[in-house]
């Protein structure tokens, strides 16, 4: 079935392509006339998208990550076991895995900004019936509807930022994205605790409605681009030739119109498991997702519990040393990452193993070593390290699948990260329940963090089993190869 909508009409059938860059007049958007574009520029189309995408990131981040600042709080409320605090966020990722592949299959066929103004909207309307939660049950269950809908913005805005921007700034776009994710986090956490602590726990949730209701607006100013525009980009800046189907139907750059094929969701999924290097990406970022998600949701009551802090001091420091090391890795990692892509085979891959080690090792020391400040420098090199490796993880996955499967490839990637780290609270939870329950006279979260350190090892052991896989499988995707 030809996917026409993203097709514009009166196309020209060829056009004059400059060697190596320059401008070029070619359709952008659907339905729209063509217009002048500047191929020697990083972002043809401006980073309005990048940062509008980065946003939602941000305000899903947020307002997740609320509850882990102000979870003692709530723990106080509603008189909940680490374990049940460890489920909530355990159910609401399982909930969001179950819609994820349905999701990417949409990405691929309907309009993604408005997929994501819709995700954003139920985002902020979940947020307030958290606040106005009676019972531990009803606080669960929206939790978990939140849960379901928070991962539902991811496929549409990969697939979208992939289509804006060509392969070469991809990192530095992606960079956008993972640095409103991560700056999410230490903000929800800092915001959770600091309005628990001065308000009440309820008003956490309702003010943060607010931002949501007006980054759903903003998402509403991006155009809807071609599919493929990113790689025709790319395309265009390289060749010296147009292309034409054998029935003479092409798009603006002289390209087919991208094909959707009707295939099972798990066929697909299976279809886009045999790219090795989409693969390993998933393994690696499945197993650092069930340490981390674990790790950073119980820190702040680590902290609490460790150093005698209170919860919004917990929650404040934790978020402000991850937040510091987080702006720091998404610069150093994206400008790193697309500076020699196309230049080092394998490069986002091997960069992103190493920074992926160095967060490893460094998170290990913060839950092993004493000592506030010690643990809060690791805390934020850790951070630092993640937030490097995890755009060129996004961006490698980009460039090895095919234009018009991207949102399912992005949908699967997340659907099995998502089920990662969808365990890891709950993994400390229990073990924290468990030791306390054996008469341990120390702190019983102290060791149960130590369960989920082995995980992130793995990870690093699995982008070293793609280190060399990268540039065949991106070859493979474009279609430059046979």
């Amino acid at each position: 079935m030809t996917d026409t909508h993203d097709t514009a009409p009166g196309s020209p059938k060829t056009e004059a392509i400059p060697s190596g860059g320059g401008t070029v007049e070619m359709a952008v958007f659907p339905k729209r006339p063509a217009r002048t574009v500047d191929l020697d520029k990083a972002a043809p189309l401006g980073w309005w998208p990048a940062i509008v995408v980065a946003l939602v990131a941000f305000v899903d981040r947020i307002e997740l990550n609320l509850i882990s600042g102000a979870l003692p709080a709530i723990q106080d409320h509603f008189g909940f076991s680490d374990t049940a605090g460890g489920a909530i966020p355990t159910a609401a990722s399982i909930a969001a895995a179950v819609l994820l592949l349905p999701a990417g299959r949409l990405a691929d066929r309907a309009p993604r900004v408005a997929t994501i103004a819709i995700v954003v909207l139920i985002w902020s309307i979940c947020s307030v019936l958290s606040g106005l939660a009676t019972t531990f049950v009803m606080f669960f269950a929206v939790r978990v509807l939140i849960g379901a809908a928070g991962q539902l913005y991811n496929p549409p805005s990969s697939s979208l930022l992939a289509d804006y921007y060509p392969a070469r700034s991809r990192g530095k776009a992606y960079g956008f994205e993972r640095a409103g994710y991560y700056m999410g986090l230490p903000t929800g956490v800092i915001l959770g605790g600091a309005i628990a602590e001065a308000l009440d726990w309820r008003a956490v949730f309702f003010i943060a409605a607010i931002p949501g209701l007006v980054v759903a607006a903003l998402v509403l100013t991006v155009k809807e681009p071609l599919r493929g525009l990113g790689d025709r980009l790319d395309r265009l800046r390289a060749a010296t030739r147009t292309e034409e189907t054998p029935s003479g139907e092409t798009t603006a750059d002289g390209h087919a119109p991208l094909k959707v094929d009707k295939a099972s969701l798990l066929a697909e999924a299976r279809v886009l498991l045999r790219v090795r290097t989409l693969k390993g990406i998933i393994i690696g970022q499945a197993l650092l997702s069930l340490a981390v998600a674990g790790l950073f949701y119980w820190l702040p009551t680590f902290l609490e519990r460790t150093e005698d802090l209170g919860y919004d001091a917990a929650s404040g420091l934790a978020g402000g040393v991850g937040g510091t090391g987080i702006v720091i890795g998404i610069v150093i990692g994206s400008r790193m990452g697309d500076r020699h892509h196309g230049v080092r085979p394998g490069w986002r891959i091997k960069i992103a193993t190493g920074f992926l080690l160095l967060g490893a090792i460094t998170l290990t020391g913060g839950v092993l070593l004493p000592g506030l400040w010690l643990r809060l420098t690791l805390v934020a090199i850790a951070c630092a390290g993640f937030a490097a490796a995890i755009p060129n993880l996004t961006a490698a996955s980009a460039d090895v699948v095919p234009a018009d499967r991207r949102g399912m490839g992005f949908a699967l990637l997340t659907f099995l990260v998502t089920l990662g780290g969808a365990l890891g609270p709950l993994l400390i939870g229990l073990t924290s329940d468990f030791i306390a329950s054996t008469g341990y006279g120390g702190e019983s979260l102290a060791l149960a963090m130590l369960v989920l350190v082995p995980a992130m090892f793995l990870a690093v052991l699995a982008l070293l089993w793609i280190r060399n896989t990268f540039e065949h499988d991106a070859a493979q995707a474009s279609g430059t190869t046979g």
